[in-house]
């Protein structure tokens, strides 16, 4: 009976302090620096100034003192304000190169390109708990011999611990990013192949663009999805060369995802070959301006796939069972609320790091990842915009909206507007500390965040119904 007398008592304190600090007399400017975020879970709070100069070094505005600034974290369990922000910018990133965006200098034409989605998966390390359903929709026995119930907290973990190669599952992990290189190194080498011209000329016949996302299986291994389009030599606005056709893109990843092995040793010495799982899913893109994500055929529009893939932006960075920062003393895994199955690979990726042919690795870093060492979102070069094109276009829009109330302000009709490129920023802000004070901050802030989710899916249907 303690823990729920001790869960309502912490509640209780916890309603009285949320009560407390609606009540404060500087609640309404906390708010609102809060709201400026979005909802920040964990801001930074920053003192200094920005001030704005014309060309002629005359100062246009000047602000001071101490202001807030979202975190920018991307993980939904840190901060959802700014992983909604981080899945947002991703959408606009995926989407400018499927479909192409004029405002981020992608053409149209991309939907002509050969193109492709697929997901890559991780090998099988041992047998693990598995709830399938047949086409009917019944539940298939797991090889245990149960039929899981879909929230059964031992799905994906291992059904005989002892026998699964938790060091396997781990190496594979750390070297996922590595593998992925390896496959676009072997898909090159198809495509030059289908060609009929050596490797080390494909980069002056095609290019090879691509962005994709990292998401965690339920057995703690990550699996990836991409989308790959082939441009001409000089990226998107080049056509692509005859031959390589949408066929022969998809033969041509079958190969390389059949063909891509990195070979390393184990902690004994003996090698270990690494490579993908056997299951690949490989569809189509078709363009369309359907809402629908897939169509009959099993091919995938490219009207929603950027939304789809842009969850995983944001989902997949949170390792499943995982911790939400990196670990600095082992013992405290034995307190983390996760299943013996994940905190065995988190041990094994500790243990490992303390290997001298593991040192490159750096896996007690990365122990709280589960070994995976990579990018949750990474693109090619020429794939479509950045997230730092992005990210500055929202700086310049927010200093255009300043200079255009300053413009009005002046009452001067015969004054001419002012373009935000010809002035020069000077920001000179200070980190005071990180976070919201209390609990009771934290979750007000949460609740602002949620509203503000709600006003947009709310804004989007309302939107899609009028379409």
């Amino acid at each position: 009976m303690s823990a729920p007398i001790h869960a309502a008592a912490a509640v209780a304190d916890l309603d009285a302090a949320i009560s407390a600090r609606l009540q404060a007399l500087d609640y309404r400017d906390w708010r609102a620096a809060v709201e400026a975020t979005g909802g920040c879970a964990a801001p930074i709070h920053l003192t200094g100034s920005t001030t704005v100069l014309d060309r002629d070094g005359a100062v246009l505005i000047e602000r001071g003192g101490d202001v807030l600034a979202p975190c920018g974290n991307r993980r939904a369990a840190v901060c959802p304000a700014c992983s909604d922000r981080y899945a947002a910018d991703a959408f606009h990133l995926l989407r400018a190169g499927l479909a192409g965006d004029q405002g981020k200098d992608i053409q149209a034409s991309v939907t002509d390109k050969p193109r492709a989605f697929l997901t890559l998966t991780a090998p099988s390390f041992g047998p693990v708990h598995t709830r399938k359903t047949s086409r009917r929709g019944f539940v298939v026995p797991c090889g245990c011999g149960e039929r899981h119930h879909g929230d059964d907290p031992r799905i994906g973990t291992a059904r005989d611990p002892e026998a699964y190669d938790y060091v396997g599952a781990v190496l594979w992990q750390a070297h996922a990013g590595h593998l992925w290189g390896r496959f676009t190194t072997a898909l090159r080498r198809a495509l030059a192949s289908v060609l009929g011209i050596r490797v080390r000329e494909f980069r002056d016949h095609a290019r090879l663009s691509y962005a994709k996302v990292a998401e965690y299986q339920r057995r703690g291994l990550v699996h990836f999805h991409a989308v790959i389009r082939l441009d001409g030599p000089n990226g998107p606005a080049d056509p692509c060369p005859p031959g390589l056709t949408d066929e022969a893109l998809r033969a041509a990843i079958s190969h390389a995802a059949q063909t891509a092995t990195i070979t390393v040793a184990r902690p004994h010495g003996e090698p270990m070959r690494l490579e993908w799982g056997t299951q690949l899913d490989l569809r189509p893109i078709r363009p369309s301006a359907l809402a629908h994500l897939e169509d009959a055929a099993g091919e995938f529009t490219d009207a929603a796939l950027a939304g789809y893939i842009a969850k995983y932006a944001t989902k997949g960075t949170g390792a499943v069972e995982g911790a939400d920062r990196p670990i600095h003393d082992i013992a405290h895994v034995a307190h983390l609320d996760i299943s013996p199955h994940h905190r065995r690979m988190i041990e094994t990726a500790w243990e490992l790091g303390d290997h001298e042919p593991y040192e490159v690795l750096n896996l007690r870093r990365w122990a709280h990842m589960l070994g995976f060492r990579g990018h949750f979102l990474t693109k090619s070069h020429r794939y479509s915009t950045t997230f730092g094109a992005i990210r500055n276009e929202r700086r310049t829009w927010r200093l255009a909206q300043d200079l255009a109330q300053l413009d009005a302000d002046t009452d001067d009709p015969n004054d001419i507007p002012i373009d935000p490129s010809t002035v020069v920023v000077i920001n000179d802000w200070l980190p005071v500390r990180f976070g919201h004070r209390d609990h009771a901050e934290r979750e007000l802030a949460l609740a602002i965040a949620e509203r503000n989710r709600q006003h947009r899916t709310t804004r989007s249907t309302t939107t899609g119904r009028a379409a």
